[in-house]
């Protein structure tokens, strides 16, 4: 059956059917919404007590209810969980053992809309590759959504894509184990290391979430991976499509890599030249990672090098992620508040010199031991935030760094931190935790650094 008579039939499978939504954010309100379209029974519940959603929820006609738990979870044929809600949840177990299907918004889109998927992972860097490729394909002509975990729900634009339309799509390792059918013509695999442990419990279950991307995926489609990673080139070897491995390390037969300074793509028809790695607007040698595989993603999607390269050379990068906001006496201001574990900001950390490094925040399970080894001839003073300060301090004083500073709150860090810089020094906020110690999401923690400076 082809997509659409696909499509046509999950929607004559929900039509009537009693739906749960669980977690009313962005991805939530939107699958609820989606679901009224098809005409499905909707109830809606989150945990915090929310008058603005009451309010949607009552506008929209939608059971709802808050607090701890829903009211009932019996009587449900499907349950659409927010990323950030555990499936092992007591009453998501309970309502799934009680017959409902338990799926995520990123699972129900695909089942109910339209598009062609490209689909990006990892455990850093996808939302700049999932950006960055987005350019590229709008550049090349295609119609392009960009969508996923980059703050755009799936759903949202799912319903109205068409089957041609480019569905460019950051997926997040609580997105892709709640997918049973997604099934993207292309899928990346950017890097996996240690993250989201307090949730996922293991990192067998992390790998295994993130190798959804590639489950349903066959000989006809093609999986993008980091052949410089020893866990993706491991994963890679259990996917069916055809796989297309990238390298800053080596040059490679066959997929994407660097060869005299030039980003490289290789293929059935030869190697074709990108333009330099100098050329790149982006800072960093991860950054150089997430061009290679936007490459690769774009060449095997019948994109011509020249559009390839005309993005490469003007992509400017996404906000909280090495986002310059400022200079002030001849210091330097970089945000990084989306490096949310050690290794996002390893990588930050090795894109400068002379830094007072801002850090710190809510503890996921990490350790912290490889970051605070990485800031020998990088870091000169590192100022700690948040609950994992102590657990930081700690790391760093074991490898040998002790000027450290320890502050209560993003203001006294900016200032403490400006007050530590000399000319030509990086103020550099990484923080190598998640915000929700002190704010909600990241952005909320990049914004709170910018305006801080701002008011310096």
């Amino acid at each position: 059956m082809d997509r659409n008579g696909k499509e046509k039939e999950t929607e004559k499978n929900i039509y009537g059917k009693k739906t749960l939504v669980v977690g009313l954010g962005k991805s939530g309100t939107a699958a609820a919404e989606a679901l009224k379209l098809v005409g499905a029974q909707v109830s809606v519940y989150d945990g915090r007590e929310d008058e603005q959603k009451r309010r949607w929820a009552e506008e929209n006609g939608f059971s709802f209810s808050f607090g701890e738990r829903p009211d009932s979870v019996s009587g449900f044929d499907l349950v659409v969980l927010s990323p950030g809600v555990p499936v092992d949840t007591e009453f998501v177990k309970e309502a799934s053992q009680e017959g409902a299907e338990v799926i995520g918004e990123l699972e129900l889109a695909y089942r109910l809309g339209r598009g062609n998927y490209i689909a990006i992972t990892g455990t850093n860097g996808k939302t700049t590759t999932t950006a960055l490729t987005g350019e590229i394909f709008k550049a090349a002509g295609k119609k392009t959504e960009v969508v996923g975990n980059i703050g755009v729900a799936v759903i949202s634009r799912a319903l109205t894509a068409s089957e041609d339309t480019c569905m460019v799509t950051e997926c997040s390792s609580f997105q892709l184990e709640t997918t049973e059918e997604f099934h993207p013509s292309v899928s990346a695999l950017l890097n996996v290391t240690p993250d989201h442990l307090n949730r996922h419990g293991t990192m067998e279950n992390y790998v295994r979430a993130k190798a959804k991307i590639f489950a349903n995926q066959d000989e006809n489609d093609y999986f993008i991976y980091n052949a410089d990673d020893e866990i993706c080139s491991e994963t890679a070897s259990f996917c069916r499509a055809v796989k297309v491995p990238f390298s800053r390390k080596k040059e490679l037969p066959f997929g994407a890599f660097v060869s005299g300074g030039k980003i490289v793509v290789a293929d059935a028809d030869g190697r074709t030249e990108i333009c330099g790695t100098e050329e790149l607007l982006i800072p960093g040698q991860h950054n150089l990672e997430n061009a290679l595989a936007a490459a690769a993603i774009a060449v095997f999607s019948g994109i011509d090098a020249q559009t390839v390269a005309d993005v490469f050379r003007s992509f400017p990068g996404v906000s909280h992620r090495l986002e310059r906001c400022g200079q002030k006496n001849g210091v330097y201001f970089v945000n990084d508040s989306k490096g949310t574990n050690p290794d996002a900001a390893i990588r930050a950390v090795l894109s400068f010199h002379d830094i007072v490094l801002i850090a710190g925040g809510y503890d996921k399970g990490a350790e912290f031991e490889e970051f605070t080894g990485s800031f020998r001839g990088h870091v000169k003073e590192l100022v700690l935030m948040g609950t994992t300060a102590p657990k930081i301090r700690q790391a760093a004083e074991a490898a040998g760094f002790h000027r450290i500073h320890m502050v209560k709150d993003m203001k006294e860090a900016v200032n403490l931190s400006f007050s530590l810089a000399e000319p030509g020094d990086t103020v550099l906020l990484s923080p190598a935790c998640a915000s929700w110690d002190m704010y909600r999401k990241f952005e909320d923690r990049g914004d709170d650094f910018k305006r801080c400076v701002t008011e310096l």
